[in-house]
């Protein structure tokens, strides 16, 4: 006669379940988990960091697995919770999870990243001349405006902020508010289409979509560009080494500083991320988005 939930069973029920979640850790820490803020569509982004993925595997010698996020705190979110140990990050997204994590480390940004700018662009039906300096912001002054993610630093933070500068509030919007479009992919689509009748990016993506011809000169035009201020960059988690290796971070970093359009591979991703490279970045570049989104109470 078999006993009802023998302790024998029971032990190596408890043995069995120890070993797996054993293995399935150490897999886990095997693997370098890389994500990014989804600001375009996700297409062209699954495409971008399997390709990118595949690259840094074969240079560092360990699987590099891209996992995506559903938005902006999504990535922050997981960066915190050390789901993800490398994410390329905005200005503000990456400096709200480096004070969320202490030891993180600031590796890279592009080229374009030292002096990024953002793009206002008005539906060629609103009406609406070409802005020639900041006081002449206030002609969005009751149109339909649109930013891209709540948490975008050129699709909402700075542009935001340069409209606070000329005196101009959101409430002023039509609808005493702005539309939250979620990307910037999504804020060209919005103006070109009429929804809204002006709203801001950033200048790469506008630049790309003129190029590709996902940008209507006919519907849609670019009306001001903002001053400079640094923007995108990689953000790591401290404890690379002790997972991967004495020197894994910089390797890590070197890899990407490598990277050059020599190589098939890399001038598609290089050219993906609109960059002729990538450069060392350090935290203090982003010190002026800190204070910007403590002022705007997007970072407590």
């Amino acid at each position: 006669m078999i006993t009802r939930n023998p302790r024998w069973l029971l032990s190596l029920i408890v043995l069995f379940s120890s070993f797996f979640s054993s293995v399935a850790t150490s897999l886990a820490e095997d693997v370098l988990r890389i994500g990014a803020i989804p600001d375009q569509n996700p297409e062209r982004l699954n495409r971008l960091y399997s390709l990118l993925s595949t690259e840094l595997s074969k240079e560092l010698q360990i699987p590099v697995r891209y996992i995506a996020v559903t938005n902006y705190p999504a990535a922050v979110s997981a960066f915190r919770t050390n789901s993800l140990d490398l994410v390329w990050f905005g200005g503000l997204t990456g400096v709200q999870a480096r004070l969320q994590k202490p030891g993180a480390k600031v590796l890279a940004q592009r080229d374009i990243d030292v002096n990024f700018r953002s793009v206002f662009i008005a539906n060629t039906g609103s009406g609406i001349k070409q802005i020639n300096s900041l006081n002449e912001l206030s002609s969005l002054r009751g149109k339909r405006f649109t930013f891209g993610s709540e948490s975008s630093t050129s699709g909402r933070l700075m542009p935001q902020y340069f409209l606070q500068e000329a005196g101009i509030k959101t409430t002023e919007f039509a609808g005493q508010a702005p539309g939250f479009s979620g990307s910037h992919d999504a804020t060209l689509a919005l103006v070109q289409s009429g929804s809204f009748e002006a709203g801001a990016l950033n200048e790469q993506v506008w630049l790309s979509a003129l190029q590709t011809g996902r940008a209507d000169p006919q519907r849609v035009s670019l009306i001001w560009r903002t001053p400079a201020y640094a923007d995108y960059h990689w953000l790591a988690q401290g404890n690379l080494d002790k997972r991967f290796g004495d020197g894994f971070t910089n390797r890590l970093k070197q890899a990407l500083l490598s990277w050059d359009k020599k190589s098939k591979p890399q001038a598609t991703i290089l050219d993906l991320f609109g960059a002729s490279r990538f450069i060392p970045a350090l935290e203090n570049q982003y010190k002026t988005i800190e204070t910007i989104g403590r002022q705007l109470g997007k970072i407590q």
